[in-house]
């Protein structure tokens, strides 16, 4: 198929813009003391809405834009030889305006009710969704989650490259097993640092939170959700390369 460089830009905005909904609208519509939700059921929730959610926009925009959705894909795919390098950074730019829009749509709806918001902003709510340190419920060090990111954003990537191969003979069912990956990492991840795997995820609600809540540790924080999961997809795109078959 097909595409000009507008079209391969604008379904990257609204693939990452449906993820960011997706994600964040069950994690802060979900706040244990505001909905009443209890923790473990909350991991499950944020879990399956990102995995479902990442599996429908693949679905819906692969053909168009390769549907990576998340700056370190973009890069692990650039890596590969997948992908053009001119176009690293329009992909990236698009990733974070949906996902910072999206996440201010969560937000307005979060504003509908006194309570929820209050959560979402005093409460910390928003600037929850990727911490390390004094943010981590189990109080998780940033050595710790740095590790986590390297390794989860290494093995996504590295479902991703290996499931889009041309010569997959189960290419076609990619996008489930790539969503299905990413709901077993938020399974395993959210206690301990939001389960981040994407810049942009994280990026989003730390650079909104700077206007609605009284702390900016997430703002301050966010650099090791980008240097992380970009040196996770270095790895991965390094092995995919030297696990691609050669030639007789």
């Amino acid at each position: 198929m097909s595409t000009t460089p507008a079209q391969r830009y604008f379904a990257e905005f609204l693939g990452t813009f449906g993820l960011l909904l997706s994600v964040t609208g069950a994690a802060l519509l979900s706040l244990p003391s505001e909905s009443g939700f209890d923790p473990l059921t909350r991991v499950i929730l944020i879990s399956f809405a990102i995995g479902t959610g990442l599996t429908a926009m693949i679905y819906a925009f692969s053909d168009l834009s390769g549907a990576h959705f998340n700056p370190a894909v973009t890069v692990g795919c650039w890596l590969a030889g997948r992908f053009r390098a001119r176009e690293v950074i329009p992909y990236i730019l698009a990733q974070l305006l949906g996902a910072v829009l999206a996440v201010a749509v969560i937000a307005g709806v979060a504003y509908g009710n006194s309570t929820l918001w209050h959560g979402v902003t005093s409460g910390g709510g928003l600037a929850a969704q990727g911490y390390s340190g004094n943010g981590s419920p189990y109080f998780f060090g940033w050595g710790a989650v740095f590790l986590l990111e390297v390794v989860f954003t290494f093995f996504l990537v590295t479902v991703i490259l290996f499931a889009t191969r041309s010569d997959n003979s189960s290419k076609n069912l990619a996008p489930l097993g790539i969503g299905l990956t990413l709901l077993m990492i938020n399974l395993v991840a959210i206690p301990v640092d939001g389960a981040s795997v994407n810049p942009a995820r994280s990026f989003a609600p730390a650079v909104l939170s700077v206007f609605w809540s009284p702390d900016h540790w997430a703002i301050q924080q966010d650099w090791i959700f980008w240097v992380a999961p970009i040196v996770g997809a270095v790895i991965a795109a390094l092995v995919e390369r030297i696990l691609q078959p050669r030639s007789p």
